[in-house]
């Protein structure tokens, strides 16, 4: 099926839930515990290697009613997330609210309507807090029948041990730059030498790779933060650097959500029957409330997966500094930047870069702690800076 089109690099973790989807298609619980069939599963693995894109493929597979019409019409259906077997929990907070959960848990006990299966996918499950997750776990001990649970995760660890426990592990690798690139450049319609630039930049996250291909803002923006970060040569330039990184942030989580709040606020309007720029009755404005609230979340949320693609660019910049020093003869990430990482390479030591390394991963902890992104920024290039990762023979 094409269905499976566009999964690359996840060879393995196809053909276990492929096999499973086949299995849907023989008769009785007992055929499908014989090829693998099980209630719940988990998708595993790390950003950007495409969780979601599998448990919506294997969703589809288990939706499907067999034919090719009914693959490609039921494909349809799921990547505009409205057939009626499917449930889909994807939150734009930071984390899953119970009562979200819940309501899932609920239309989980319903039959299936026109499918063999019901589906519930549960993105980024690592989001639900310990009693949340419990009132998960009371779903996966007692399913129907016919309900099949798809949960996905950076990582098992994530989960609670009760949740590991009942389900049934898929665990994806990070796609090679090549698998990714060619990816892009099929789909896409980029060019050879612009999809292996943005697949490599991106580190094989197929997400990132897609938007550095197709969007020249973001592509300069990255080079903005590589540049800033090259720059620094005081205490001063760090603290400078800190707050136009989250400018810079703060500009690509804009750019990613400004389009989609007014699509959204226009179709709300609509569906409430308010021409454009009419006005709002009051009996309506909380609906909209409640809009505009859902859309701030998403607003902070967008403004941390900004930052933490800055902090990951950042150590794909001093992983190509390490990989010099030790004359590993690996591939760069940054390969336009050779000369300037050569010549930051000869002026600081394996240790100090290690420490560079490490100040961004301390970072990235304290902001998702809560820190304000500003403070965690500024210290984490200062420490860089008076760790040693400065070039020798300046004045610092």
């Amino acid at each position: 099926m094409a269905v499976w089109d566009d999964l690359t690099g996840q060879d393995d973790a196809i053909a276990v839930v492929r096999s499973a989807a086949e299995a849907a298609t023989a008769s009785g619980p007992a055929a499908d515990a014989a090829r693998g069939m099980t209630h719940s599963w988990l998708i595993t693995g790390p950003p950007g290697s495409g969780r979601s894109n599998l448990a919506y493929a294997f969703a589809t597979a288990l939706l499907s009613p067999g034919t090719p019409e009914g693959d490609l019409a039921t494909q349809r259906q799921v990547e505009a997330r409205t057939h009626p077997d499917l449930a889909v929990l994807s939150t734009e907070r930071v984390i899953i609210s119970i009562d979200e959960v819940r309501s899932l848990v609920s239309s989980s006990q319903f039959a299936p309507s026109v499918g063999r299966y019901r589906v519930m996918v549960i993105e980024d499950a690592d989001r639900m807090t310990e009693r949340t997750s419990n009132v998960l776990l009371k779903a996966l001990e007692e399913p129907p029948e016919r309900t099949v649970w798809i949960l996905c995760a950076p990582s098992d660890a994530d989960l609670l041990p009760t949740i590991r426990s009942r389900v049934r592990t898929v665990r994806l690798k990070v796609p090679a730059v090549a698998d990714v690139a060619r990816l892009i450049e099929r789909r896409d319609g980029v060019d050879p030498a612009a999809a292996e630039r943005a697949a490599r930049h991106a580190q094989s996250h197929i997400g990132m790779a897609h938007r550095l291909a197709t969007n020249e803002e973001a592509r300069r923006r990255r080079e903005q933060t590589l540049d800033l970060a090259l720059g620094i040569r005081s205490v001063s330039d760090a603290v400078l650097a800190a707050a136009t990184l989250l400018d810079v942030a703060g500009a690509d989580a804009k750019a990613i959500t400004e389009e989609r709040d007014a699509e959204e606020r226009e179709h709300a309007l609509r569906s409430l029957g308010i021409e454009p720029g009419g006005a709002i009755p009051p009996a309506l404005r909380g609906q909209l409330r409640q809009l505009e609230e859902d859309q701030k979340r998403r607003a902070t949320r967008s403004l941390r997966d900004g930052i933490d693609r800055i902090l990951t660019d950042l150590l794909s910049l001093y992983r190509d500094v390490m990989m010099l020093q030790l004359g590993s003869g690996s591939e760069l990430v940054n390969v336009e930047l050779g000369d300037r990482l050569t010549a930051l390479s000869a002026h600081t030591s394996p240790a100090a870069t290690l420490a560079a390394m490490d100040a961004v991963t301390t970072a990235r902890e304290r902001i998702d702690g809560n820190v304000a992104p500003a403070l965690a920024l500024e210290a984490m290039l200062t420490t860089i800076l008076r760790g040693g990762a400065a070039r020798k023979g300046t004045d610092l």
